[in-house]
């Protein structure tokens, strides 16, 4: 999926995606050169991110 798809997956803005999530460890794959690249993310390794970020019970 792409970074705005990606971006309303995690209910996250657009700017986040691209500021934070390759710090938070979420992988991106860069297609492209310059400004014109563009930023793609699989689904599957989004959603086992998603289930990183799981809080323990308590």
């Amino acid at each position: 999926m792409d970074a705005k798809q990606t971006a309303e997956y995690l209910n996250m803005s657009l700017a986040w995606i691209y500021r934070e999530a390759p710090r938070l460890g979420l992988t991106a794959y860069k297609f492209g050169r310059g400004r014109t690249a563009k930023l793609q993310f699989k689904v599957s390794e989004v959603q086992a991110w998603v289930g990183q970020q799981k809080l323990p019970a308590g």
